[in-house]
C-alpha cells in the first residue's frame, strides 16, 4: 500500500473546517437576533435554514464542475466568493436582509463536494475511505463558531461586527490553502473487489436507484445532523431554560464529538463493511430518538386507597447523553456512506457526491423549518425529535424494500444466466 499523502489531507481538512465554520457562523449570530426581532419558531427555523438552501442547490453543479475542471481552483474561487457576505453582515438591520446574507453564506456548503473530489485525486483508491473520513472531521469547524459565539453571547453588535475580522481570516485561509495544497494528480481508478462501478453521465446517475438509496442514508446522518446543530441552542434555552452561553457549550459538545469520529467511521467501514455500519447507526439512533421524543408528562394513577402522581421527564444530563450517542452514531454513518459511495462511483465521484450531499443538505434546510412548525402547532418542545423519529423510521422502511428489490434483481439475473433450457433450445 502506498503512503498516505498527509499534507493535502491535512490542509484540505483545515480549509473545509474553516468553510464549515463560516457556514454556521451566520446561524450562531441569528440566535442572538431572535429576541431582538421577536421571531416565532417558524421564522427562526427559516432564518437558520437559509444557508442550507443555497448549499443544497449548488452541490450538484459543483460536483459536475469538479469532475470536469480542477477542484483546487474551484475551491480557491469559493473562498474568494464567501468573503463579501462576511463584510456585509455588520450592516444588516432587517429580517429580509439577514435572510439574503444567509443565502449568500450558503455557497460555503459546496466546500465538502469540492474537497472530497480533490482528495480522491490525491490518495490511492485503497486509502480513499480513510482519507474521506479524516476530511469529514472538518465538520468540527462548526464548533469554532459555537465557541466564539458563546464567548460573546450577550453582545449582539460584537458578534455581527466580527464579520470584518472573519473576512480577513478568510483571505489568510485562501493563501494558506493555495500554498499548502498541491494540484491534484491523475490516478488510475482501482475498484474494490466485489463492487460494480457505475459509469455514464450525471443525468444517468439520477436514474440509478442506488444513488437515491445512498442519499437517504446521508439525509439522516448529515441532514439531520445539520438541523440539530442549528436547532439545539434554541432547544436548550427554551426547554431547559439555560443561558445562551451554556446552550452553545452543550451544542459544541454534540458537534465536536460527532465530527471527530469520522476518521474512525472510515476505518470501521473498511474493516466491517459500510452497510453493517449504516444499519447499526440507524438502529442505535432510532432507540435514542424514541426517548428524546417523550415530552415532560404528569400522570395521576388511581390506587387502592390514594392517587399516585408521577412526573416523567428527561433531565438535561440524560438528554445530553442521548444526544451524545446520536452524534457519535451519525459521525460514523457519514464516513461509511462516503466510503460506500466512492466504491460504486469512482470515476464520477464529484457528481455522485454532489447528488448525495444535495439531498442531505435539503434536510438542513427543511428540518429546522419543520422543527419550528412542530413547536408552534404541537406546543411541545420535543416535537422536533418526534419528527426525526418519523423521518428515520421512514428512511429505514424505504431502504429495506430497496435492498430487497436489489437482491431480487441479482438473484433473477443469476437465474437467467444459469438457465439450462436456453442452452438446450440454442443447440436445436
Amino acid at each position: 500500500m502506498s503512503r498516505m499523502p498527509w499534507r493535502p489531507v491535512v490542509v484540505a481538512t483545515m480549509t473545509f473546517g474553516w468553510c464549515f465554520a463560516v457556514w454556521t457562523w451566520y446561524a450562531a449570530a441569528g440566535l442572538l437576533l431572535q429576541a431582538q426581532w421577536q421571531l416565532s419558531g417558524t421564522e427562526l427555523g427559516l432564518l437558520l435554514a437559509s444557508p442550507m438552501l443555497t448549499g443544497a442547490l449548488l452541490r450538484l453543479p459543483a460536483g459536475i464542475l469538479a469532475d470536469r475542471y480542477c477542484p483546487r481552483r474551484l475551491w480557491q474561487a469559493l473562498l474568494l466568493l464567501q468573503t463579501p457576505p462576511l463584510l456585509l453582515l455588520s450592516d444588516v438591520e432587517t429580517f429580509a436582509g439577514y435572510l439574503g446574507c444567509g443565502l449568500w453564506f450558503g455557497i460555503s456548503g459546496v466546500s465538502f463536494t469540492l474537497g472530497t473530489r480533490y482528495l480522491t485525486a490525491q490518495v490511492a483508491p485503497a486509502q480513499a475511505g480513510f482519507a474521506l473520513g479524516i476530511f469529514g472531521i472538518g465538520n468540527a469547524g462548526a464548533a469554532l463558531s459555537l465557541l466564539a459565539a458563546s464567548l460573546v453571547a450577550d453582545q449582539v453588535t460584537l458578534l455581527l461586527d466580527a464579520g470584518t475580522y472573519l473576512a480577513g481570516l478568510n483571505v489568510l485561509m485562501l493563501l494558506f490553502f493555495s500554498w499548502g495544497c498541491p494540484a491534484p494528480v491523475s490516478r488510475q481508478t482501482i475498484v474494490e473487489q466485489g463492487e460494480t462501478p457505475v459509469t455514464g453521465t450525471w443525468q444517468q446517475l439520477l436514474g440509478d436507484s442506488r444513488i437515491w438509496r445512498f442519499s437517504l442514508y446521508y439525509y439522516f446522518v448529515f441532514g439531520c445532523f445539520l438541523a440539530l446543530l442549528l436547532w439545539l441552542p434554541h432547544y436548550y434555552m427554551t426547554a431547559y431554560q439555560l443561558p445562551m452561553s451554556q446552550a452553545l457549550s452543550f451544542t459544541l459538545f454534540f458537534v465536536a464529538t460527532s465530527s471527530m469520529v469520522r476518521g474512525l467511521g472510515g476505518y470501521l467501514a473498511e474493516r466491517f463493511g459500510s452497510r453493517t455500519i449504516n444499519w447499526g447507526v440507524f438502529w442505535i439512533c432510532l432507540g435514542c430518538l424514541f426517548f428524546l421524543s417523550y415530552p415532560p408528562t404528569d400522570l395521576v394513577i388511581s390506587g387502592i386507597d390514594r392517587q399516585v402522581a408521577l412526573h416523567i421527564e428527561i433531565n438535561v444530563w440524560l438528554f445530553t447523553a442521548l444526544l451524545f450517542v446520536v452524534g457519535i452514531a451519525q459521525g460514523l454513518g457519514r464516513a461509511s456512506v462516503y466510503s460506500l459511495l466512492y466504491r460504486y462511483y469512482p470515476q464520477q465521484f464529484g457528481a455522485a457526491s454532489g447528488i448525495v450531499s444535495a439531498v442531505a443538505a435539503t434536510g438542513g434546510f427543511t428540518l429546522p423549518v419543520l422543527f419550528g412548525l412542530s413547536q408552534d402547532l404541537l406546543g411541545i418542545y420535543s416535537g422536533c425529535f418526534m419528527l426525526l423519529y418519523g423521518v428515520l423510521a421512514l428512511c429505514m422502511i424505504l431502504m429495506f424494500f430497496a435492498n430487497q428489490r436489489e437482491q431480487f434483481q441479482r438473484a433473477l439475473a443469476r437465474a437467467r444466466a444459469d438457465n439450462f433450457l436456453a442452452d438446450d433450445f440454442s443447440e436445436k
